[in-house]
Formats: structure tokens, C-alpha cells, sequence
């Protein structure tokens, strides 16, 4: 997903640097749109003794991710970058593996869905370290605010599999 578009700020942060961050939060919000879009179909096609709970519970996990979206993709065009955020953008460029379309249990949806919480987890605390080491306190501050969420909201779906 190459980004060629750039509009001036006056953010105090060097070009190459907004540049290389721009790139890694485009990838964030690929994965996070994604994410989102999986929380969904989970919601659509959840079924079994738990349908209502785990229906409700997914939509609360896609609202989450529809807020990070947009605030990734509104990080993006503050550093003066161009958010790569429709739904083809982020299917070609997300890093999660695609999310099974045959499954209906409850159980198989919440076990889908925290593997994928888990892995999308493990990049926002990479980009918690990437933003730092460029000196953009802004950014990692934002990606630890999602973190912090995702691994609580991965503890709601982890909860369901344990015990």
C-alpha cells in the first residue's frame, strides 16, 4: 500500500520520519478495518445457546475498532499523509489471516476472533515501539490507548474459552 500523496503541516517532526509513520499507521488501520469487518461477520452468523450474549458482545468489539479506524486514519492526515481506509485498501494490505466464512458456533467465532485480537494486539504494541524510537510520542500514545483496549477486549472473548 504505497502512499504518494503528502500535504504540508506544521507537526515538528522530520519528513522521512512522518513519512515512515504514515506508512505504519496506514498498515494499522489496513488490520483494524479488517479486524472490524471479522468482528462483524462474527456478529452476523453467530449461533447456538450463547446467540444472544456473543451477538451483542461483537458488535461492542467492532464499535471498538470502528473508533480506531478513525482515529488512525485521522493520525494519518494530521502528519500529512493520505489514509488508505476503504474496505479494498485494507483487504488488500491487512496482515490477518482471512476469517472463516462456514463457521456459526459460538464458541468457534470467539476462538476465531481472539486469535486474530491476539495477533493485531501483538502489532500495535510493535507500532507502540516504532513511533517512539521516531520520537512521536502523539502516535504511540494513540497506539497504546488501542492496545490497552484490545487486550481487554481480548480478555471479554478469552473469558468465553476458559474454565
Amino acid at each position: 500500500m504505497t502512499q504518494t500523496t503528502e500535504f504540508a503541516t506544521r507537526i515538528d517532526l522530520p519528513l522521512e520520519r512522518r513519512r515512515s509513520l504514515v506508512a505504519m499507521l496506514n498498515q494499522q488501520l489496513a488490520d483494524t478495518f479488517d479486524l472490524m469487518s471479522q468482528a462483524k461477520q462474527a456478529h452476523w452468523n453467530v449461533k447456538g445457546p450463547h446467540f444472544m450474549e456473543l451477538h451483542e458482545l461483537f458488535d461492542v468489539l467492532a464499535g471498538h475498532l470502528n473508533g480506531f479506524v478513525d482515529a488512525l486514519a485521522e493520525r494519518v492526515t494530521a502528519l500529512g499523509g493520505m489514509a488508505m481506509g476503504t474496505a479494498r485498501m485494507a483487504a488488500a494490505a491487512s496482515r490477518l489471516p482471512e476469517y472463516p466464512a462456514d463457521i456459526t458456533d459460538g464458541m468457534a467465532h470467539v476462538a476465531a476472533l481472539a486469535d486474530r485480537f491476539a495477533a493485531y494486539g501483538q502489532t500495535t504494541r510493535q507500532a507502540i515501539d516504532f513511533a517512539a524510537e521516531l520520537g512521536d510520542q502523539a502516535t504511540a500514545d494513540l497506539m497504546t490507548e488501542i492496545a490497552r483496549a484490545i487486550d481487554k477486549d481480548l480478555w471479554f472473548l478469552e473469558a468465553h474459552l476458559q474454565g
